[in-house]
């Protein structure tokens, strides 16, 4: 089983990306699931959201501790949230920003990822909504995810221009990923 916890902030797409990389999988063949870990927060306010997916039927329905990935959509959550709390140490960190991953504080054996999510869905979007760049970036770092499956995932929940904007972006990032 593949276990994605993502950590962002209220209002970024968390969710929405939970979603979609559960989706994307089901395109692929496989059981998945997406759920949030949010409370009485507000936007802005630091948020968990969860993936999973397996060739076998999912029973377990509780967040995801021990997470394969983590992805960070806000790097100042790097701050004070241990985004690698738990992380497989063979597994992998995608994190939102235009830095190096040397370039980042975390205390991990696993892989870091670095993409701007934020730079590329301003260019195809015009709003700092990453959150189909960072399924992109996903996919290309771990080749989990087909582009295919990525975009009938996207055009389904956005239809039209908005849809093509973001396959557009999540084209960019996994390219960006993959090179």
């Amino acid at each position: 089983m593949e276990e994605i916890r993502i950590h962002g902030r209220g209002g970024q797409g968390s969710v929405t990306l939970a979603q979609l990389l559960a989706q994307a999988a089901h395109e692929e063949g496989t059981w998945a699931q997406a759920f949030p870990a949010f409370g009485v927060e507000r936007r802005g306010a630091p948020v968990e959201a969860f993936a999973r997916f397996d060739e076998e039927k999912i029973t377990d329905r509780s967040q995801v501790d021990e997470p394969d990935f983590v992805i960070v959509q806000d790097t100042s959550l790097l701050e004070y949230v241990d985004v690698t709390d738990g992380l497989n140490e063979d597994g992998l960190v995608l994190v939102n920003t235009d830095a190096d991953p040397g370039d980042l504080d975390l205390e991990t054996e696993a892989e870091v990822v670095t993409v701007d999510a934020t730079e590329i869905a301003l260019e195809h979007l015009g709003r700092p909504i990453m959150n189909t760049a960072l399924l992109g970036a996903f996919a290309g770092a771990t080749g989990l995810l087909g582009q295919d499956s990525m975009e009938a995932v996207i055009t389904r929940k956005f239809g039209g221009e908005i849809g093509e904007q973001n396959v557009a972006a999540t084209n960019d990032a996994f390219t960006e990923v993959s090179a």
